[in-house]
C-alpha cells in the first residue's frame, strides 16, 4: 500500500509543464525542492527524450552548487553569531546575536578579527610602535602640494629678454636723459633693470650715434659714460662689436653728420685710451678696411693716439665744453677767448668759442674777466673792443640782463682790493660803465650804483681856515 502511493506521487509530468518550468526564473523552478527530489531515475529512464534528460542533469547539477553555497554562507554565519556573544563590546539589554555596529572586526565573517593596518592606522596614530619614517621630497605634482609650506620660498623676478625692435624705443630716452643730468650711475642702474641680453653692445652704438648728431658736451658724457660702464654692466668686447657696427653704419651716419668720420675716430682714440676698447683694436682693421670713410676714421683715431708716448686718457679730445668742467678751466678759456679778441677783433670767432662751452649759466664771469681785463689794460683801444663785444653778445641775446648786472656787480664789491693793484681803477670803471650806458649794454639803475670816490680837498681851496677857527 505504501509503495503504491509513492508510485503515484512520482508520476512523470508532461512535457509540456517541464517547458513550462524551464520558461519560468530560476528561483521557481528550484523553489519546491521536494518535488524535484521525488523524481527518481527510473522515471527520467522512463519515456523522456535524449534532449530533456540532458536538461534535467544540468539542473540537478546547478541545485546542488546552490545548495553547497547556501550551506556555507549559513555556517559562517552562525559562527560570527556564536563569537559576537561573549564579545564585551555588545550592549547587555541587546538582543542575544545582535552585532555591535561600533565594533571595527569584519561583519562579513572574513578575516582573522586582528586590527586594521596591524595597529598602525586609526585616528591619532602615527604608526605602528618602532616604525622610523624618512623624511619625503615633495613632490610639486601632489594636488596637496603647497609651495608656501616648503621651507625658504625665494622669489625672483624674471625680466624678459628687450626684444630688437623695443632697443631704441627704450635706450634713446635714457641716453637724452644722461645728456641733461651727467650721472653714469643712474644709468648703470636703469641698465640693470632692463634685460639687454644679446644685444647688450648695442646700447653704446646707440650712444654714440646720438651724440654724433648732439653737442661736444654730448660726445664728452658719451665717452665717460662708455668708460664708466666696462666692468659693470659692459665688457670691452661688447664696446669693440658697437664700434663695428658703427663703423659699417659710417655711410648713412654722413648724411646727417658730415663729420662722422673724423668724431668716430676720436671716439675711438679716447676709448682705447680709457680701456674701453681692447688695445690691438685697430690692428684688427689693418689691410681689411674697404670702406673710405671707416678708413679715415682709423686713421684719425691711430693719428690721435701716437701724438701720445703713454696712453693716456685724451681729456681735451671734444675739447671744453657743458658745465661738468672745473670752473677754473672754465675762467681760463673765457680769458683766452678774450685776449685773442683783442688782437684779432673777430666778434664771430667769439661767439663761437664762448657757445662752444656750453655755460650760460657762467656768462657773469665773461662779463667779470672783461671789465678787469679793461681796469688793468693801457689806453682807450681795450676800453672801445669790449664796449664792442659786450654790445655784440647783447644784442645776439647771448649775455643776459642777470648775467650782465652779475658781472659788474661783482667788480664793484670787490674795487676795494683792484686799487690796491690798480690806482686808478675807479676813473678807468666810471668812464667805462658811462660808455656801456651810452651804448645801450647796461640799465641806468647799473650805472648809478657804481662806486666812485670822492676828490681830496686841500687847505689852499679854503678849507684850511675854517679848520683852524
Amino acid at each position: 500500500m505504501t509503495t503504491q502511493v509513492v508510485v503515484e506521487s512520482c508520476s512523470v509530468l508532461p512535457r509540456d509543464a517541464l517547458f513550462e518550468r524551464d520558461l519560468v526564473g530560476e528561483g521557481d523552478v528550484y523553489g519546491d525542492e521536494e518535488q524535484e527530489e521525488s523524481l527518481s531515475d527510473t522515471e527520467v529512464n522512463g519515456s523522456w527524450t535524449p534532449q530533456e534528460k540532458a536538461l534535467h542533469e544540468a539542473r540537478i547539477k546547478a541545485k546542488a552548487k546552490r545548495r553547497l553555497r547556501r550551506t556555507s554562507s549559513r555556517d559562517s554565519t552562525r559562527e560570527s553569531l556564536s563569537e559576537n556573544t561573549g564579545d564585551p563590546g555588545t550592549e547587555p539589554t541587546s538582543p542575544k546575536g545582535k552585532i555591535n555596529t561600533n565594533d571595527r572586526k569584519s561583519r562579513m565573517g572574513k578575516g582573522r578579527g586582528l586590527p586594521k593596518k596591524g595597529g598602525a592606522g586609526g585616528k591619532g596614530v602615527w604608526g605602528a610602535a618602532g616604525m622610523v619614517y624618512e623624511m619625503e621630497e615633495p613632490d610639486a605634482k601632489d594636488p596637496n602640494y603647497d609651495e608656501s609650506y616648503q621651507g625658504d620660498t625665494v622669489y625672483a623676478t624674471v625680466t624678459p629678454e628687450l626684444e630688437e625692435q623695443d632697443l631704441e624705443k627704450t635706450v634713446t630716452p635714457i641716453v637724452q636723459e644722461y645728456f641733461e643730468h651727467g650721472d653714469t650711475r643712474e644709468v648703470q642702474m636703469l641698465l640693470k633693470e632692463l634685460n639687454l641680453g644679446q644685444h647688450r653692445f648695442e646700447f653704446s652704438s646707440l650712444a654714440v650715434s646720438l651724440s654724433l648728431e648732439g653737442k661736444a658736451s654730448h660726445r664728452e658724457l658719451t665717452s665717460r659714460l662708455l668708460s664708466d660702464l666696462v666692468g659693470k654692466g659692459l665688457t670691452e668686447e661688447d664696446t669693440a662689436r658697437a664700434f663695428d657696427r658703427i663703423l659699417k653704419d659710417l655711410p648713412d651716419l654722413i648724411l646727417d653728420t658730415p663729420d662722422a668720420p673724423q668724431m668716430l675716430g676720436q671716439f675711438v682714440a679716447r676709448a682705447i685710451a680709457d680701456h674701453a676698447l681692447p688695445l690691438d683694436f685697430l690692428d684688427r682693421y689693418k689691410g681689411m678696411v674697404d670702406c673710405v670713410h671707416a678708413r679715415a676714421a682709423l686713421d684719425r683715431a691711430a693719428v690721435l693716439l701716437s701724438m701720445k708716448r703713454e696712453i693716456v686718457r685724451l681729456d681735451n679730445v671734444w675739447g671744453v665744453g657743458g658745465g661738468q668742467r672745473p670752473v677754473k678751466h672754465l675762467i681760463k678759456e673765457m680769458n683766452l677767448l678774450l685776449k685773442e679778441f683783442l688782437v684779432s677783433g673777430d666778434v664771430s670767432e667769439a661767439e663761437r668759442c664762448l657757445r662752444d662751452l656750453e655755460v650760460p649759466h657762467f656768462h657773469h664771469e665773461l662779463v667779470y674777466e672783461a671789465v678787469i681785463m679793461v681796469l688793468e689794460s693801457k689806453g682807450d683801444t681795450a676800453i672801445r673792443m669790449m664796449v664792442k663785444l659786450l654790445q655784440a653778445f647783447w644784442k645776439m641775446g647771448l649775455i643776459t640782463l642777470d648775467q650782465m648786472n652779475r658781472g659788474f656787480q661783482r667788480v664793484f664789491g670787490e674795487l676795494p682790493e683792484i686799487s690796491l693793484d690798480v690806482p686808478h681803477a675807479h676813473a678807468i670803471l666810471e668812464s667805462f660803465v658811462e660808455l656801456c650806458y651810452q651804448e645801450s649794454v647796461i640799465t641806468k639803475h647799473l650805472r648809478d650804483t657804481c662806486p666812485s670816490r670822492g676828490r681830496k680837498r686841500f687847505v689852499s681851496e679854503g678849507d684850511g681856515g675854517q679848520l683852524k677857527n
